[in-house]
C-alpha cells in the first residue's frame, strides 16, 4: 500500500483533517487491523449522545471513537472498551446546528 493524500476533506471532524505521514503509515499497516469509517450524522448522533448521556459537549473529532464503536456495536460485544473524550475546540453555536440537525433527522425517522 502507499499514502493517498487527504486533499480538502469535507468533514465536521476538523480535528482530523490530516494525512498520514512517513512515520505514521507504517505503524498503522504494521499494527492495525481494520479501520472504520463513520458518516457526518454518525457523529453528530454521538455528539448528542455524550451531550444527553454525560452533559458533556466534545468537538465532533472526539466523538467519532464513540460514533465507531455504535456502527460496529457487535464487533466489541462482550468486549471491554474504553473511550476518551479529548478536545472541546468547538464553537457553542456550531454545536446547537448540529444539535438541531440532529433532532430534525429524529422527526424525520
Amino acid at each position: 500500500g502507499h499514502i493517498i493524500p487527504s486533499t480538502n476533506p469535507n468533514t465536521i471532524a476538523d480535528g482530523l483533517k490530516t494525512s498520514l505521514g512517513d512515520k505514521t503509515f507504517p505503524l498503522i499497516k504494521n499494527y492495525v487491523e481494520g479501520i472504520i469509517t463513520v458518516s457526518e450524522q454518525q457523529i453528530i448522533d454521538a455528539m448528542c449522545l455524550i451531550w444527553e448521556r454525560m452533559k458533556l459537549i466534545v468537538e465532533p473529532s472526539a466523538a467519532v471513537s464513540l460514533a465507531a464503536l455504535l456502527k460496529s456495536k457487535d464487533e466489541f460485544q462482550g468486549k471491554k472498551v474504553g473511550i476518551i473524550f479529548t478536545g472541546g475546540n468547538i464553537d457553542l453555536a456550531e454545536v446547537n446546528k448540529y444539535f438541531n440537525l440532529a433532532e430534525s433527522t429524529k422527526t424525520l425517522s
